[in-house]
């Protein structure tokens, strides 16, 4: 039987999936100059894309880890050989997910909309004393009521998605600075290039006052992640640390919980029909960006399907200035929780190294 897509998309009301299928189907995308190329594809798992690699002696984080392909890359780090610290809302969701996991896990508890935990979560993470070498920015949130919500004034996608890693980020660069080579993956979404407002992000106004749609939200959200990347990796020009975003591909993942009870099932049922990938398929790109030795130099980049690209129209993902606008706003926006970075977090780790040493 044959099955027209975007009929299919339309008839199901499912537009949801549609932003993320049909509506990316007239945008060229090409490859990004300057970066390897793999041999993987929007079929690999993120079991074949991590093949050979030896993750021994690693201390990784992934936020998000209980469900979906935040479970699925903190399962498969571990069984790479990484001592992976999975984050949730919920410490107990965290733990229940760590525990069926085979390897060395740790839950931490993380409420991105809240830079109190925010800053918690960092601060345990720290007190591992061990050099940070993998670090996956994977939780996010997707609403579904279609009712604009703030948080302490600014809307809830952007804080959560952007501005809760945003800090997350900052507070882990030193334990980051100390690996060998410590990578940085920030799951985006194609929405940064469907969804977001036409104009790029909208510092004028930030609590979504106008034009508020639920999808409309996630993307500017979702553009910010790219952004943040793309910004982070000229700051980090020189270092060891590289940072790329990355699109996982449409997965029928709890993302959707937000959503009402027709939207998840036209959602399932769209990817079920083999019009997204599934879960092992959606966690390759991070773990590939996070992992694969060919990306020891690459930062900045945006992925889809395990390989940089580079998206040609109107979108904003590669807008150097609105990149650097968004972190000088960014910056302001949560400079109380913030830490300046003068070199290596050596401090804490160092004491603990002497008193072993002189234990």
């Amino acid at each position: 039987m044959s099955i027209d897509r975007r009929k299919f998309l339309q008839l199901t009301g499912a537009t949801v999936a549609a932003s993320q299928v049909a509506a990316c189907a007239g945008i060229e995308k090409i490859p990004t100059q300057g970066v390897p190329r793999s041999n993987f594809d929007e079929d690999s798992t993120a079991e074949e894309v991590t093949e050979g690699v030896d993750l021994q002696g690693k201390l990784a984080v992934v936020t998000g880890c209980t469900s979906g392909i935040g479970f699925e890359t903190m399962r498969v780090l571990a069984m790479r050989g990484a001592y992976v610290v999975g984050t949730s809302r919920s410490l107990e969701k965290a733990k229940a997910a760590c525990k069926k996991v085979r390897g060395v896990t740790s839950a931490v508890q993380l409420e991105l909309s809240d830079f109190d935990s925010v800053v918690a979560c960092a601060d345990a993470i720290r007190s591992i004393n061990q050099p940070l070498d993998i670090l996956i920015c994977n939780a996010g949130y997707l609403g579904g009521s279609g009712d604009r919500k703030l948080v302490n004034g600014f809307e809830k996608h952007f804080v959560i998605n952007h501005l809760g890693h945003f800090v997350l980020v900052n507070r882990l660069l030193g334990r980051l600075y100390m690996s060998w080579q410590g990578r940085i993956a920030v799951v985006a979404s194609r929405s940064s290039y469907t969804d977001a407002p036409d104009g790029g992000i909208e510092f004028s106004d930030l609590e979504a006052s106008r034009n508020y749609a639920d999808r409309r939200a996630y993307g500017h959200s979702k553009l910010a992640n790219v952004l943040f990347a793309l910004q982070l990796g000229k700051l980090l020009m020189g270092t060891r640390i590289t940072v790329n975003s990355l699109h996982p591909g449409v997965i029928n993942t709890e993302i959707d919980r937000n959503l009402n009870r027709f939207m998840q099932g036209a959602f399932a049922v769209v990817t079920a029909l083999g019009f997204g990938k599934t879960i092992e398929q959606g966690a390759a790109t991070s773990c590939y960006v996070a992992t694969s030795p060919l990306l020891g130099s690459t930062s900045g980049k945006y992925f889809e399907d395990c390989n940089a690209v580079t998206v040609v129209s109107d979108g904003h993902l590669h807008d150097e200035a609105m990149a650097a606008e968004l972190w000088r706003v960014s910056e302001g926006l949560t400079r109380d929780y913030l830490v300046s970075h003068d070199g290596p977090d050596w401090n804490d780790f160092e004491r603990a190294l002497q008193k072993r040493r002189s234990g």
